[in-house]
Formats: C-alpha cells, structure tokens, sequence
C-alpha cells in the first residue's frame, strides 16, 4: 500500500438508531482508568502493529474524557478498545469513532464492534448526533463492522471513489 494515501473517512448520519450494547459474553465493559496509559499502547501496539503513545493520540489533547476511553476486557486484561472522541466546541462540534483497536488473537469474537457500539452510544450520550471515522484501505474487517454500524464512505479526496470501489467490490461488502 502507498503510505501516500490520504485516509479514508466515514460518517455516521444519525446515531438514534444504535442497538443496544451487550458486552460479549465472558468479557467485561469499563472505561479507562489511572494507570491505563500501558494497557491501551499494548493493545494497539498488537493491533495497529506500530507504535502510538497514548499521550499523542488520547492523553495530551483537550479536553481528554476518561469515561468516553472504552475497554472490553477479558478478565482484568483489555483485549478491545474504541474511543469517543470531540474536536471542536460550541456548534461546530464534530464527534469520532477513534482508536478502534482488538488484540489479533480475539478478532473474529464481535468485540471490535461491542467497542465501537460502546462508543457511539458515548457520543450519543454527550448530545452527539453523527460520528466519523478515519480507516486505511487494508483494515477490511474493520470497515466490514463499521459499515454494519451504519457508517457510510465520504469521497472527501480526489482518490475516494475508486479505493471504495475497490474496497466493496473486492470483499462484496
């Protein structure tokens, strides 16, 4: 893949018509907590396979919500996260899926979308009415779940269209 590529954006038009949250059966939901700095780089170090810090992505910006930092964890360990993330403020408030991420040996278990759901209900919660996201092309399982949330492509650069087309044919998604 060319490193080049802009990143693919999605939108959410309502977020009314969510289904309710279940957390997968012998999991456990909860929000971030002090100390969970480590917990989050791991799982997304194992499932982005690069380095991101959280101070960087989460911890650092303003305002920073512990409550909208999900977790699904198997025992006391998180094996999925996803964020509620606000840019913006007053009325020109965007709302985003941020850092979706699952531990590669509990893919396929439905918690990437248990977390995603978990954080649009969040978004909800705080008077969200839409939500985006950002993805790259090779994330197809995730764009299969985010797609089932409802999440549509926007064609925001030159080279949209033809990447979705692409992506949806390819998996018939």
């Amino acid at each position: 893949m060319d490193q080049a590529l802009s990143k693919l954006i999605m939108k959410k038009e309502m977020l009314s018509d969510l289904p309710v949250f279940h957390c997968p059966l012998g999991y456990r939901f909860r929000h971030f907590q002090p100390g969970d700095e480590r917990n989050w780089e791991d799982l997304i170090r194992h499932s982005f396979t690069r380095e991101v810090k959280f101070a960087h992505k989460i911890g650092d910006q303003v305002p920073c919500y512990s409550d909208r930092v999900l977790f699904i964890c198997r025992g006391e360990q998180p094996v999925a996260t996803a964020t509620a993330w606000e840019t913006g403020s007053g009325n020109n408030k965007n709302w985003y899926l941020h850092m979706v991420g699952v531990l590669p040996e509990y893919s396929g278990k439905g918690l990437g979308f248990a977390a995603s759901l978990a954080a649009l209900q969040k978004i909800r919660e705080a008077g969200g009415e839409t939500a985006f996201l950002e993805t790259d092309d090779f994330r197809r399982p995730a764009i299969r779940i985010y797609l089932k949330l409802g999440f549509q492509p926007l064609h925001i650069d030159e080279s949209h269209p033809g990447r979705w087309k692409q992506i949806l044919q390819q998996d018939r998604i």
